[in-house]
């Protein structure tokens, strides 16, 4: 809950914030200047070479060393000292971890705190840090770079980079200097979110195919209101729904795409910009955006669209789609089917619906947007580090990397949580599986065998198929599969002109970018809304519309993109 501060209290907490920062700033920048991982000529001093072992073995040091990080304490773990995990790797590198903690509610707070007033940590082992911060700070020269120490010490983060293709134009800031990592976590369903799912058994009653055009699609949701497919004699079906609530639950971003590029997906999403031959451009005053609204604002007027699409939240939906005898849902635009339904028998009315591809427009545009890029990091090293320490440091992150970390420290020792998978066992996509989860029937609300996700990790799709799963994408614990294998489908139709997820905007930029972004967005989607459902008529208000926007600094925010997408 937010206080009410007075005026006074807040200007002097200000003031106090705004000295203890810049004390920061002088002080980091001058312990940045004076300490290097190794000397000019790249060799490492006497006594690293006494401290350290080769790159790649373990332990790390030959003597413990102990280094302060920052972490938040989850409420699902007991201790984080006595965790067996924390056991593992201190035992492993010979770093012993003085922790840190902070409750997990409050990390964005204290961590706030923290870095303006000069007392953190040697090590921020997770900090949630915005593009800002880690911009903020590493200007400031409380993060030091990392691209030195993950060159020379960090061979598995070199090669993640190396990898995937998005990973290093993500935690790149402008300056050419990398300040924090992330937690990669590779997903098909994440990655390809943007989903449509429809009433097969519908479909069937009525003899029509999944729809591949937007026509067809117009067609089948007029039949799904005009032919009763529940059979309960009924005019009470619902053709398509949605809400800003779920994740892609925006009911027109997955139609849009079929005309022009929408990254609208969800509340407080969307950048409504694209990129041709490498110019940026804005999407939401062009002709084909104009076609997309009146291709929507037909639907809705034949009563295709919930009207409550624009209002309604997640558990809206649930109850819809759950009304019992008759279900009314005929289209769901989400990612993920389980918004609406619970993934098992005892309500199998889920299993009645599979995903739409992007549909083909008019103008033969079909396609749809891919998900992947880091918007914030969590580790990094700050100036309190000594050289060895940083170099400790890398090296410890650097095996939270590796697949034998990334086991342990999610599900714990083996033969706990889970085992090594038999020859007969097969992973999501039906390839032979290497690890089997093992089903706790005494399941506690707390444990101390793990740190689930905390730090910065590397989960790859080769890692998450790697898991034993059911082959039957229906079964009650095969929902994972499924989501899997009907995202796969959507990966040929990745648009070429999505503006990239995850670049850096400059810092100087940042605050004016953000303002200027709050007001087209929300003068694009409110004028969206009054489109779609008739309010404004879209052939008379469309030009009025589209000159609104000249007012809104729409040339200094192409500008500001362009800049982020050049420093890529």
């Amino acid at each position: 809950m937010r206080k009410k501060w007075t005026k006074t209290f807040a200007g002097t907490l200000s003031l106090v914030f705004t000295l203890a920062l810049m004390l920061s700033a002088c002080s980091g920048n001058s312990t940045q200047q004076s300490e290097t991982p190794a000397d000019s000529s790249g060799e490492k001093p006497a006594a690293q070479e006494d401290l350290f072992t080769e790159v790649g073995t373990y332990p790390i040091v030959k003597k413990p060393m102990t280094i302060k990080m920052f972490a938040p304490q989850l409420s699902t773990i007991e201790n984080m000292e006595t965790n067996t995990y924390t056991k593992f790797l201190e035992e492993k590198t010979n770093i012993k971890i003085d922790w840190d903690l902070v409750p997990d509610n409050a990390l964005n707070d204290r961590k706030q705190l923290m870095l303006a007033s000069g007392d953190y940590p040697e090590v921020i082992l997770h900090g949630a840090l915005t593009k800002e911060e880690q911009m903020k700070y590493g200007k400031q020269g409380v993060f030091i770079p990392l691209n030195e120490l993950i060159d020379k010490y960090a061979p598995n983060i070199k090669k993640a980079m190396a990898d995937i293709p998005y990973m290093k134009a993500s935690i790149t800031a402008p300056d050419g200097n990398i300040y924090a990592l992330p937690q990669v976590n590779e997903c098909y369903h994440c990655d390809n979110a943007l989903k449509m799912w429809i009433n097969k058994a519908w479909l069937d009653k009525l003899g029509l195919q999944v729809p591949t055009t937007t026509e067809e699609f117009h067609n089948v949701l007029k039949a799904f209101k005009e032919k009763d497919p529940n059979g309960n004699g009924k005019a009470d079906e619902i053709p398509l729904t949605g809400s800003d609530e779920m994740w892609t639950g925006n009911v027109s971003a997955f139609l849009m795409n079929s005309f022009i590029v929408d990254d609208y997906t969800e509340k407080n999403t969307g950048t409504f910009l694209r990129v041709l031959d490498g110019k940026v451009d804005f999407v939401a005053n062009k002709e084909e955006w104009k076609q997309g609204l009146l291709y929507l604002n037909q639907l809705y007027k034949e009563g295709l669209i919930d009207p409550a699409s624009f209002t309604q939240n997640a558990d809206a939906i649930q109850q819809l789609a759950n009304r019992e005898k008759d279900n009314v849902m005929g289209a769901l635009s989400t990612a993920l089917i389980s918004y609406a339904y619970s993934m098992d028998s005892k309500a199998p009315r889920h299993k009645d619906y599979v995903v739409v591809p992007p549909l083909k427009g008019p103008n033969g545009v079909q396609q749809t947007l891919f998900f992947a890029g880091i918007n914030s990091s969590q580790f990094a090293i700050t100036n309190k580090a000594t050289p060895e320490q940083q170099i400790a440091a890398i090296r410890f992150a650097d095996y939270l990397y590796t697949e034998e970390s990334i086991v342990l420290q999610e599900n714990g020792p083996e033969g706990g949580g889970w085992r090594k998978a038999t020859d007969d066992e097969l992973g999501m996509d039906g390839k032979p599986a290497k690890y089997t989860n093992i089903v706790k029937t005494d399941k506690k609300p707390t444990h101390n065998d793990g740190w689930e996700q905390i730090g910065p990790s590397l989960r790859t799709y080769a890692y998450r198929a790697s898991w034993t799963a059911p082959q039957d994408p229906l079964a009650d614990n095969g929902y994972g599969t499924r989501l899997n294998n009907v995202s796969k489908e959507y990966e040929p139709y990745h648009s070429k002109e999505q503006y990239p997820n995850g670049l850096f905007i400059a810092l100087e930029d940042a605050e004016l970018s953000a303002q200027i972004k709050t007001t087209l967005v929300d003068y694009v989607k409110s004028n969206m809304a009054q489109f779609i459902t008739g309010s404004k008529d879209i052939n008379k208000e469309w030009d009025a519309y589209v000159k609104g926007l000249d007012g809104l600094q729409l040339a200094q925010y192409l500008e500001i993109y362009q800049k982020a997408l050049a420093s890529k």
